[in-house]
């Protein structure tokens, strides 16, 4: 008999205890061969003082064995606690978020009955990266982080995993009528990404029209890819429509670790009452045991579940009355289960994990040749609150900035000096645009903006922030204001 697969273990908060432990049942009465090793993660370790929600022993477990099964956790509202997820996630580089999405029409409620896709997030970039600053007493800040090495695994990755797993369609999805450069960037790669892979159809829409294309007709995708909140929202979105989210689970895929778990939250408010789903853990444990090499136990597993879902035993999440046979709580789903593990379903097609194509290999980012930069001027944001747009240009500009010279002031994004509207309502948050005039052949230094700098200081000006305005190879690498 092989030797056991060494797997860490987080039994998590609220429901997570139940729903563990009946899907740790489940995988040993179906032979998976694991060698647990239990961690203490979440709610009680933020508590202790831990703000990571994880203590050092945890993370040594984790790279030790690189595979993580983890049940939902709770993160404390306010205090600054850091979501645990998003930390294991980027901590570990696991870049790439699997989300697969079935209907189990008749058996379990949904007006999408040949709904079958899978959502490919990227995982570690994007707001989620939780960079935030209060800048002045109304405005606060949120960077949003895409990066091209980012782009190009995770894209690579879902036309690897679509090729892999004969999907004929990979869908991309951003909102680069809006953010050009950071959506942009998304949308660029895919298209360059794409090229290579001929024999699969890919497209293109705007976040918003395909949210409402998903909602309405997903049966139209096969993978669709994402950045990290769009992900988020649409994954939980398509696992509702499917039936529930309590039934959807997730992979976490990175070039040294795997993380798999529910995509649901840990759900205090029926923890203990023994009613919970565990599917959505169960469905993260068979992509576990697929990802770890134990396909034949996996294929078991999910026919088994397939069995009991359409006998009709289901959980009070899914129940109907029409449908199902009996309400069952966490405990007896799991024994259904566990009683029809040599059976294979009837109205489901069978699992058979063993006939897949071999997993989906992660991907390094192509190397690419530097692009010239170069700085032609700066950004500075200030905290004022003494006047008009007006009021701060013409102070701004009785100023001498040279060789930088004053070219715009906007407030939350929209161009308010010079030439601004009246009824653009304004806060205490202002960015005054600093230029140099090419034509004049002016060069910009660092110095020359740590003067400018200097010079606001001098004349009482809080400046929050500055952002560097560059070209690379010429093209300008930011972006305008409204109105400018």
């Amino acid at each position: 008999m092989a030797s056991a697969t060494p797997v860490t273990i987080a039994y998590g908060d609220g429901i997570g205890p139940e729903i563990m432990e009946a899907t740790l049942r489940i995988l040993e009465a179906a032979g998976a061969r694991l060698e647990p090793e239990v961690i203490e993660i979440g709610e009680n370790v933020y508590r202790s003082g831990v703000s990571s929600g994880i203590r050092p022993e945890a993370w040594e477990s984790l790279r030790r064995t690189k595979v993580f099964l983890k049940a939902p956790i709770t993160t404390p509202q306010g205090g600054g606690y850091k979501s645990l997820n998003v930390t294991a996630r980027s901590a570990l580089g696991l870049y790439a978020n699997v989300r697969p999405c079935q209907a189990y029409h008749p058996f379990v409620a949904t007006k999408h009955p040949q709904m079958d896709l899978v959502i490919i997030r990227e995982n570690e970039e994007d707001v989620y990266t939780g960079i935030e600053h209060r800048q002045s007493d109304q405005v606060y800040q949120c960077l949003k982080l895409i990066s091209r090495p980012g782009c190009e695994k995770i894209i690579r990755y879902a036309f690897e995993y679509a090729r892999a797993y004969n999907r004929k369609k990979v869908t991309c999805l951003s909102k680069d009528n809006i953010m050009k450069m950071t959506d942009g960037l998304f949308h660029k790669v895919f298209d360059e990404i794409a090229a290579e892979y001929p024999d699969i159809e890919k497209e293109h829409w705007i976040i918003d029209i395909g949210s409402a294309l998903l909602a309405d007709v997903p049966e139209r995708f096969g993978v669709i890819v994402t950045l990290n909140l769009y992900g988020d929202i649409i994954s939980d979105i398509a696992a509702q429509i499917a039936g529930s989210v309590g039934m959807g689970g997730s992979a976490n895929i990175g070039d040294r670790c795997a993380m798999f778990e529910a995509i649901h939250g840990s759900a205090p408010d029926i923890a203990g009452r023994g009613i919970a789903n565990p599917s959505g853990l169960l469905h993260g444990a068979i992509m576990m045991l697929v990802h770890i090499g134990q396909a034949e136990v996996a294929a078991r597993v999910h026919n088994a579940w397939l069995c009991t879902i359409e006998s009709g035993i289901h959980t009070g999440d899914i129940f109907k009355e029409d449908v199902s046979r009996k309400r069952v709580g966490t405990q007896e789903f799991s024994e259904a289960i566990i009683e029809r593990l040599d059976q294979m379903p009837n109205f489901f097609r069978a699992v058979s994990y063993l006939s897949a194509p071999a997993p989906v290999q992660p991907v390094n980012a192509v190397s690419r040749t530097r692009q010239a930069k170069e700085l032609v001027g700066v950004d500075v944001f200030l905290d004022w609150s003494s006047g008009t747009a007006q009021q701060l240009g013409d102070a701004l500009s009785a100023i001498d900035t040279t060789p930088l010279q004053l070219k715009m002031i906007s407030n939350r994004g929209a161009k308010v000096y010079p030439d601004g509207l009246p009824e653009t309502f304004c806060t205490d948050h202002w960015r005054g645009r600093f230029v140099v005039d090419p034509a004049a052949g002016d060069i910009i230094t660092h110095g020359n903006i740590i003067q400018l700098l200097r010079l606001l200081y001098e004349q009482g000006f809080d400046t929050i922030k500055t952002e560097n305005l560059y070209t690379f190879d010429g093209a300008p690498g930011y972006s305008l204001g409204a109105g400018e």
